[in-house]
């Protein structure tokens, strides 16, 4: 049997079917044995569930059940409740001081990752004539130091090479 045709003797047994098509499902059972069969057994399934069924009593009549959740659901369809007028506000400064936070970080991050990846370079002076100069690559991870002691000291330009003595 067909299911559009299972469903209908299932319209027939609740009393949903329009007049014309309930003789229709009438001629139907007195044809078919398997349409019978079914309508028995659609039948004994309602009344068992109904004998079964667990009876809920409500604290109330049915009538206030459903007038108290009608009440609770009318303020909701006009538009919901109504805020004081601060909290729009607040939530406004929530949203800018978060995004202003937000950029904040970004921006020291890419400083800090700016100033590593450039690097720098400090120089010291050691004694009277010498400087010491050092500069960090951090891209490359490399240090350089470089002596510097001026053109007035012993170690500077010489035809014979340097001293080692200051």
């Amino acid at each position: 049997m067909k299911t559009e045709m299972q469903l209908k003797l299932q319209a027939y047994l609740d009393g949903e079917l329009p007049a014309s098509e309930s003789r229709g499902v009438r001629d139907l059972l007195a044809n078919d044995r398997e349409a019978r069969e079914l309508l028995t057994e659609l039948s004994q399934t309602r009344d068992l569930i109904a004998a079964h069924e667990a009876g809920v009593k409500l604290p109330e009549t049915r009538e206030f059940y459903w007038a108290k959740i009608q009440r609770a659901i009318a303020p909701e369809s006009q538009g919901g409740r109504q805020r004081s007028p601060g909290v729009p506000l607040l939530g406004w400064w929530r949203r800018i001081l978060v995004s202003a936070g937000a950029v904040a970080a970004v921006a020291i991050a890419v400083l800090l990752s700016w100033s590593h990846a450039t690097g720098g370079s400090d120089a010291v002076t050691i004694s009277d004539g010498a400087t010491l100069f050092t500069y960090r690559n951090y891209a490359t991870d490399t240090t350089l130091v470089w002596l510097d002691y001026g053109s007035g000291t012993d170690f500077s330009n010489d035809s014979e090479g340097a001293k080692l003595t200051p």
